[in-house]
């Protein structure tokens, strides 16, 4: 039976998340304010930044951040400018990263705006970076995917997980799937990945495929 004008259809859960369930990889929320050498928040270059995307309130700083890193930092991949920044200071500094130096530099926005945020990961084709945010007064992490809306992409912010549109859909039957794990830091292995990329060189043949 098809629903009336007088009847609702059934309420939308805002904890569900189309992508699956996320949960943290450390107990302490500290971790995921911290500052790193990948997540460098402390640098002059993003104070700077996070104090001009700061806003009247959390989650409006939350959303200017993501903007900025979607809409200004090209894609290497999209301008064919290959910049091989992956920590976030680089990355503001170079405008061009690919989806990893994107989500590191999210990262460190908002962690400089005293939100706290993780990395989670998507294995596609290669495996695809993106962030977590844990918004002020939420339970929940949320995925955002600031990796850029250019060539069929469109990532756009959410505040509760039922509402996450990453840049790309997971094709279960192509063996795609969405992490469950918010990360506080780059995991090693994908770390050591990045740091074989050579600038102006194409290509992902240094990121792992998948993460154990």
């Amino acid at each position: 039976m098809q629903p009336t004008d007088t009847q609702s259809a059934d309420p939308v859960d805002p904890a569900v998340s189309p992508n699956g369930p996320l949960r943290a990889d450390r107990a302490e929320l500290a971790a995921y304010l911290a500052a790193d050498e990948v997540v460098d928040h402390r640098h002059p270059a993003i104070v700077e930044q996070a104090a001009a995307l700061r806003r009247s309130d959390p989650v409006a700083t939350a959303e200017a951040a993501f903007r900025f890193v979607r809409d200004r930092i090209d894609h290497s991949a999209d301008v064919g400018h290959w910049s091989a920044a992956y920590r976030a200071s680089d990355v503001l500094a170079a405008r061009n990263a690919i989806c990893h130096g994107n989500a590191h530099l999210l990262t460190a926005l908002l962690r400089a705006n005293d939100i706290p945020a993780g990395l989670c990961y998507q294995r596609l084709e290669v495996l695809h970076g993106l962030n977590a945010v844990l918004l002020p007064g939420s339970s929940w992490w949320v995925r955002l995917d600031a990796r850029g809306n250019r060539n069929g992409a469109d990532g756009h912010f959410a505040t509760t997980p039922a509402e996450e549109r990453t840049a790309w859909p997971s094709d279960p039957g192509r063996g795609e799937h969405h992490y469950g794990t918010v990360h506080a830091a780059v995991p090693p292995v994908l770390l050591d990945g990045l740091r074989r990329a050579v600038p102006g060189t194409a290509g992902f043949g240094y990121l792992p495929l998948e993460l154990a």
